[in-house]
């Protein structure tokens, strides 16, 4: 949704509001109304003076204090594995931006857990975007009153921009033979995850462990009974999959990490010597943008951030996000030889519908007192 319809509906109910307190039968009532649609007429002419595809110069109120700066600033809010993918694109659209609007785009930065960067954003972090590990992050900011219900909707792919699958990394020439979900059950196993209370990443790692032995025939009770033993195993509960990471590869901690399939790429791209399985039972890893609709309409910045959120659908952002290990979500990109060559095929994937959404997933497994709090508390 651009910005005009948003601002004459605003004005619509600004409108009923001042309207129902009035009676026609008294001059001082007509007098009301003829004010009360003075001010429509003109509200309706600066919201109707373009379409939603104009530019800030057709449509000043896409943009009131963007379109008239020379430099714009943008803040975004992302988890942790997106750094080295956005360090990447975004030199491309300053550029892009630059050549057709003679205008210099500028990006605040922040990474770190999705949990953690979700709550810092409620808290008066003034992101204009996020892109976040899971939608369920997303809606929270949506409930906090600062995106607009409907955001799933204002890009491509259900707003999904980027997406992965679980990988389980284990020490060189795999010396505790793991090779399945179950392996990692075992007593002699330790297993680094991250935490998640603060990880989104760590949400879809619980959510691919329980997801192991549902889709291969399990009830509930083998599940939580898996997963039980699984957490057992976990001797340190990573902030986020990059600190996970760390305590795997730097620290030496763990027979066996549980990670997005993109932060072993990256991984191995820096040299790191990584041993790895892309288990046949998957989840699909699935992380959502969005325009923080309070922040872009105080900042004056709407159009600029509707443009980087459209631009990261394009196939030269999708690239970028591949290179970076990122499974693309441009089908073009995806079906290119060199592309599906890099990423294994999984036999049979979960995705959060199959759990009935994050409202269901969240009430479930990760608000207090559930599941997962329950498998903690039960830790030996």
């Amino acid at each position: 949704m651009s910005l005009w319809p948003r601002q004459l509906k605003r004005s619509q109910l600004s409108i009923k509001r001042i309207i129902t307190p009035f009676r026609l039968n008294s001059l001082k009532g007509f007098v009301s109304m003829f004010l009360v649609g003075t001010f429509l007429s003109v509200t309706l002419a600066a919201c109707g003076g373009g379409n939603s595809g104009n530019s800030a110069s057709e449509n000043p109120a896409a943009s009131p204090v963007a379109a008239n700066k020379q430099n714009v600033e943008l803040t975004l809010v992302s988890f942790a594995v997106t750094k080295a993918a956005h360090e990447a694109i975004i030199p491309k659209f300053v550029e892009k931006w630059k050549q057709e609007h003679n205008q210099t785009v500028s990006f605040k930065q922040s990474y770190g857990g999705s949990g953690s960067q979700t709550r810092a954003v409620i808290d008066g972090l003034e992101a204009d975007i996020v892109h976040l590990a899971l939608a369920g992050d997303t809606e929270k900011i949506q409930k906090a009153g600062l995106i607009e219900p409907g955001w799933e909707k204002e890009a491509p792919n259900n707003a999904i921009v980027s997406k992965s699958v679980a990988a389980l990394v284990t020490r060189p020439d795999n010396p505790k033979g793991i090779k399945t979900w179950a392996d990692l059950a075992k007593d002699d196993v330790k297993l680094i995850t991250a935490d998640p209370k603060t990880s989104g990443v760590a949400r879809w790692n619980f959510l691919a462990l329980w997801n192991s032995v549902i889709k291969t025939g399990g009830d509930e009770a083998k599940a939580l009974d898996y997963v039980t033993k699984v957490y057992n195993n976990v001797p340190i509960l990573a902030r986020d999959a990059r600190e996970a990471t760390d305590a795997f590869f730097k620290q030496g901690q763990g027979d066996v990490l549980i990670n997005y399939e993109n932060e072993i790429i990256l991984a191995s791209q820096k040299g790191e010597k990584v041993t790895s399985i892309i288990p046949d039972v998957n989840i699909s890893i699935d992380n959502p943008i969005a325009v923080v609709d309070k922040n872009v309409d105080k900042h004056g910045n709407r159009e600029v951030a509707e443009a980087f959120v459209k631009y990261l659908y394009t196939p030269e952002a999708q690239q970028e996000f591949a290179k970076l290990g990122f499974r693309p979500v441009d089908e073009t990109v995806a079906n290119t030889k060199e592309i599906a060559d890099k990423f294994p095929t999984v036999k049979t994937l979960g995705t959060v519908q199959d759990f009935g959404g994050w409202g269901e997933i969240d009430k479930k497994f990760f608000a207090d007192g559930g599941i997962f709090d329950k498998i903690q508390a039960a830790k030996k």
